[in-house]
């Protein structure tokens, strides 16, 4: 963690990267602490696009009502490409100075972080992470802004496709996103009592899904729920569709792709409250001098965690939790 005193008068706030339920929580929450610490806090619209633009308005309280509730962030997201090069930082660097802004805090995942370490070792602007991503995938915390809100998203889906599955004997492939992380696969399938899963972590082949499907119309299940990640091992959930159903005709095979469903709608409780958390915690942070971490919660502790640590170290679900995710699947 890196620590050095400087005075935090002026802090700039923007999200990046994919927007995920709870940031405007976060974005309440720096804006609401600064304001009682007696600091000013900027919104830069359009993450690092907008920094770049010049795409800054002073926040007020009166700002941040009524978005609590919201999905989606009131500053908007992008990704910037022009931001990757040394010309679009300087350009992003003269905007903060323009505007007196002292100190960063950038809501979101691996690229936003990665950016604003770059950032910072070539212009020393003091900055804190939030983990803003549904993927669940960033070391350093237990879990992210906007992970709970798209489990429940895709449980209630779930739930639903389950009563036609259940009526029509049929065999529902489920893909949910998770590209390089299966996090929102395994709770989903543990939350919606799914026959199994596919995910990133867990190396499968189309025999071992067909045996475990196999195994399921021996103890006479008439139908079944496979949640699968974007990033599984065997492919495409359009192609896993075909491969099944040239291996097994007992079931009639579907697929539901349940896709940005899961990045929008209300936050739950849980991401309201991780958010308000963190975004307080961040402010404090600035003010105590710490800079180039990610604040998150670890055992419902605030911890910070240095950028380098939570980019580059890989967060997995643990051995135990998918071997009891199999069991009760069966």
């Amino acid at each position: 963690m890196t620590e050095g005193k400087k005075e935090i008068k002026r802090i700039g706030v923007f999200t990046s990267g994919g927007d995920a339920p709870g940031m405007n929580a976060a974005i309440r929450a720096v804006v609401r602490a600064a304001n009682f610490y007696d600091l000013h806090v900027y919104g830069i619209h359009r993450g690092y696009e907008g920094m770049i633009d010049g795409e800054i308005k002073r926040l007020e309280t009166i700002d941040t009502a009524n978005i609590i509730q919201r999905g989606g962030t009131i500053l908007k997201t992008a990704r910037s490409m022009r931001f990757m090069s040394p010309e679009g930082r300087k350009m992003a660097y003269d905007n903060l100075i323009e505007n007196d802004i002292d100190a960063l805090v950038a809501i979101g995942g691996n690229g936003t972080f990665t950016g604003a370490q770059v950032f910072l070792n070539e212009y020393g602007i003091p900055t804190i992470g939030l983990p803003g991503t549904i993927d669940n995938d960033l070391y350093g915390t237990d879990y992210t802004i906007g992970f709970d809100t798209a489990v429940n998203t895709a449980v209630q889906a779930v739930d639903k496709i389950r009563d036609t599955a259940d009526s029509h004997n049929r065999l529902f492939l489920i893909e949910v996103m998770g590209r390089h992380s299966g996090y929102i696969a395994l709770h989903t399938a543990i939350g919606s009592g799914a026959s199994t899963f596919l995910i990133p972590e867990q190396a499968t082949s189309i025999d071992g899904l067909v045996d475990k499907i196999k195994k399921a119309l021996k103890r006479k299940k008439l139908f079944g729920l496979v949640i699968i990640a974007e990033g599984n091992h065997i492919g495409e959930t359009m192609d896993i569709s075909k491969m099944l159903e040239e291996r097994t005709t007992d079931y009639d095979v579907k697929v539901t792709i349940i896709g940005h469903l899961q990045r929008g709608g209300s936050p739950s409780a849980y991401d309201r409250m991780l958010a308000s958390r963190l975004g307080h915690q961040a402010v404090v942070a600035l003010m105590e001098g710490k800079y180039n971490v990610m604040a998150g919660v670890v055992n419902d502790q605030v911890v910070f965690t240095d950028f380098e640590q939570a980019i580059k170290n890989k967060k997995e679900p643990t051995q135990d939790l998918i071997k009891m995710a199999e069991i009760l699947g069966m």
